[in-house]
């Protein structure tokens, strides 16, 4: 396994995952904290960072046994990019995931490609896992239609890129039908 390290953006889980609470789920900081747990959990043996916002998220990382980074940047593309940008001198590659995935089995084993790896969610356009080398001048573009975006960023830097729809990692939780 190369020099890896996975970053998992994290918001404090009582304002995490507003559609799911206006969708009726009552327990949505509880869910949001369990899937969380299951995407670190699921990315070891890699060094795993967590991006958070908030001293409540440094702490939950920390008592999990990993390193923390707080960012007080003010969007999630922002914050990716200062957590990338601050690996570069310790890892050869970083793996950028989001902490809802339901099925996060195999993250801290998968072997990508060479180049940029995008995993789709389950409609092929949102970026659930984004594999790239560290040192690039990359321009993250999380939002809608994110998986385009980050292919087109892939082109322009020229480097080889794997797309991937068909995955374990496409489902993510938003919306109450997400947990069926």
């Amino acid at each position: 396994m190369s020099n890896d390290a996975v970053l998992v953006p994290l918001k404090r889980f009582d304002v995490a995952k507003d559609r799911l609470r206006q969708s009726g789920v009552s327990d949505a900081t509880l869910v949001a904290k369990q899937l969380a747990i299951g995407v670190l959990d699921a990315c070891r043996p890699r060094d795993v960072i967590v991006i958070g916002e908030s001293s409540e998220i440094a702490d939950f990382a920390r008592e999990r046994g990993l390193e923390s980074f707080e960012s007080t940047a003010t969007s999630l593309n922002e914050a990716v990019t200062l957590a990338y940008r601050s690996t570069a001198d310790r890892y050869d590659r970083v793996f950028i995931v989001h902490g809802d995935l339901r099925y996060p089995a195999g993250l801290g084993t998968f072997i990508p490609g060479l180049g940029i790896t995008i995993v789709t969610d389950h409609h092929g356009t949102g970026t659930n896992v984004l594999i790239l080398p560290t040192r690039l001048d990359f321009h993250f573009s999380y939002g809608p239609d994110s998986a385009h975006r980050h292919l087109d960023e892939a082109l322009r830097l020229g480097q080889q890129s794997t797309f991937l729809r068909d995955s374990p990692w496409r489902f993510d939780v938003d919306e109450s039908d997400d947990l069926n």
